[in-house]
């Protein structure tokens, strides 16, 4: 499905991409045919011209799932790359270079940040959110100054598209600040020949603009197109259409992480949590829960059996993942194109034939817990009351452990192989998935977005196998895993709720374990508040691990240039004689030890990416980023 109606962009060809922070007006024109140019008084008169016009900013959302042949997107504790190439962005920020995130110091374009090259046509190589996100926030700007030309419409009509406009003005806004700060808050079109003057706001400030507009479009838009007179003329195909539920999300969001340790450091001078941010953004979260366990919103957590459709589809001519779970998510780009490339990413060389492997770390692994869902605290040094034994590192563990990772003995070729030795893992010490440069450097590997047969012997990404790969921004698990932290932080303790929601901050946490099959949280770690966030943390890591939020919560909890969080650790075993591939989860080893294979060396100035030198020197106000 593409959200474009493409013989209605072409009207607005005129409308070319807008550089450097989208502030200086340097318009650059496409080629078009006379009989293209369309007044704006015209253009914007009816419904469908000025939802036209406005659909250009669904492709201004980079897809980072996808965004080149193989892709970097977790750039937390998390994971680990092979070490053949060292292009990507996750290679930078282990070695400190966060200037990485910038074009002119990606000689590959690699990244989904930034690209010299910048479009909103239907190259996934052509999308970048620096750039796309400035030239965004003018489109939406220029539209809301429009608005009163929409004469030829209904008010239902009026209200999708201003409320369209308002979402994407705050989330491109929000998307920019989380990672860089305060900026200026563009809330309107910024005329070419002015001089530049415009402060970089608080991060509280921006915050708040950001909140007024992700409030409003919630107010204007429906729950579901689908239930709108203008949403029937695509009646089936509005998945991707911003509406309440992605709003009322995004407010939620802002207002959490505007809440958090960091963000409230920068805006008040405190390392804490600021309450009244959290407890906004529980009213928000909470809304979007309770319209979705009514049943007014078509939102809901898949079945566990089905979980691996919230990142890929398989035989399913081309269905793009993420069914009833998914809130937010862009345009997927190039279908067959795409997925070839970034299946290939979390195997052995041996089986995908590709050098750059993205492995899950030892460390981080060891945030999945067992069944009976209390923590293993660390592999090599169990919680007595869990029933964790190291010598059975396997054995008992969390539901989503054998759901999203790859150890020792799983079956990795479902058919044919030329190498029987090969089929199931061997991630032992000195096993041959073991490799540094074209296979795991931390015995673990991934397979939460892969089917098993993502493998060059069973040709997995085949064309014909149809396998769609794209992560969502946010799905409904995070919005309940948000809830708990903003109930609990907002209210004070583990039975914290909002006025909007009748479940606590712990049932939250307990309903996406409840999915998943594993236990709820333990009793001890609801006595205070501090006890009962560990569990908050552990389960962002398990349920959302390698879908792009470690990075941004370990910044916003002030935990990045901690120990342990600046490492990255590999586990270390032999294999007993006992060793069988029939259950590989009651398998014993010996000798099981962590070791580190790297050491983040952070500082203060790491919590924030730097900003663009060009841009900085525009002008005075424009300051850069403390430290860089």
């Amino acid at each position: 499905m593409t959200v474009v109606n493409k013989y209605i962009k072409l009207l607005w060809a005129t409308f070319g991409l807008t550089v450097l922070l989208g502030l200086a007006s340097c318009t650059k024109f496409l080629d078009r045919e006379p009989q293209s140019v369309v007044s704006a008084d015209n253009a914007f008169k009816t419904f469908i011209g000025f939802q036209g016009y406005t659909e250009e900013l669904y492709h201004c959302i980079p897809d980072f799932t996808n965004a080149y042949w193989t892709n970097s997107w977790n750039w937390g504790e998390d994971e680990i790359q092979s070490t053949s190439r060292d292009f990507h962005f996750i290679i930078k920020i282990d070695n400190g270079d966060f200037w990485g995130w910038q074009s002119q110091f990606d000689g590959w374009q690699a990244g989904w940040m930034d690209r010299n090259n910048t479009s909103t046509n239907d190259d996934r190589f052509a999308k970048s959110l620096w750039k796309l996100g400035w030239y965004g926030i003018r489109k939406a700007n220029m539209g809301l100054e429009n608005l009163h030309n929409l004469t030829d419409a209904t008010q239902e009509e009026k209200d999708l598209i201003k409320g369209q406009l308002l979402f994407f003005r705050g989330w491109f806004h929000f998307m920019f600040i989380q990672y860089f700060g305060g900026l200026p808050y563009i809330d309107k079109v910024l005329p070419g020949d002015q001089k530049l003057t415009l402060p970089r706001l608080k991060y509280s400030e921006c915050a708040d603009r950001a909140a007024a507009d992700f409030a409003e479009a919630a107010k204007l838009l429906p729950v579901n197109w689908d239930n709108t007179t203008a949403g029937k003329r695509t009646l089936g195909k509005n998945q991707l259409r911003i509406n309440k539920i992605m709003a009322l999300g995004y407010l939620g969001k802002n207002y959490l992480w505007a809440g958090s340790p960091l963000m409230n450091y920068v805006s008040t001078g405190s390392k804490t949590y600021n309450a009244t941010y959290c407890r906004k953004a529980a009213e928000a979260f909470g809304e979007l829960l309770q319209r979705c366990e009514s049943g007014d919103a078509p939102y809901s957590l898949v079945d566990f059996s089905k979980y691996y459709t919230n990142f890929y589809s398989v035989g399913q001519n081309w269905l793009m993942p993420g069914g009833t779970e998914a809130i937010f998510r862009g345009p997927y780009y190039g279908a067959h194109g795409s997925t070839y490339g970034t299946a290939k990413q979390y195997g052995s060389a041996l089986l995908t034939g590709e050098t750059i492997t993205f492995a899950p770390t030892a460390n981080y692994v060891d945030y999945y817990g067992m069944a009976n869902g209390l923590p293993i605290k660390d592999i090599t040094q169990a919680d007595p009351e869990s029933g964790y034994d190291p010598a059975y590192p396997w054995k008992g563990r969390d539901p989503r452990f054998y759901n999203d990772i790859v150890f020792d003995g799983v079956k990795c070729v479902q058919g044919a192989t030329t190498d029987e030795n090969n089929r199931y893992a061997n991630l032992y010490t000195g096993g041959s998935y073991r490799d540094v440069s074209s296979a795991s450097r931390s015995g673990y590997l991934l397979r939460k977005f892969v089917p098993m047969t993502a493998n060059r012997f069973d040709n997995g990404w085949s064309y014909d196998k149809a396998l769609n790969i794209h992560l969502p921004y946010m799905r409904l698990s995070d919005v309940y895993l948000m809830y708990a932290e903003a109930a609990a932080e907002g209210y004070g303790s583990a039975a914290g709720k909002s006025g909007t929601y009748n479940k606590t901050a712990l049932d939250a946490i307990n309903t996406i374990r409840d999915r998943a099959g594993a236990g709820h949280v333990a009793v001890r770690f609801t006595a205070t508040l501090d006890e009962f966030m560990s569990e908050v943390r552990r389960e962002r890591a398990v349920e959302l691990s390698f879908e792009g939020h470690r990075f941004n919560d370990l910044r916003r909890w002030l935990l990045l240039i901690q120990r342990p969080y600046t490492l990255k650790k590999s586990v270390n075993f032999d294999r007993s004689p006992t060793f069988s591939t029939a259950d590989p989860r009651n398998n014993k080893v010996l000798n099981l030890r962590e070791a580190v294979i790297l050491e983040r060396r952070y500082s203060e100035k790491h919590y924030w990416l730097p900003l663009k030198n060009a841009d900085v020197n525009m002008y005075l106000e424009f300051q850069q980023n403390p430290g860089w």
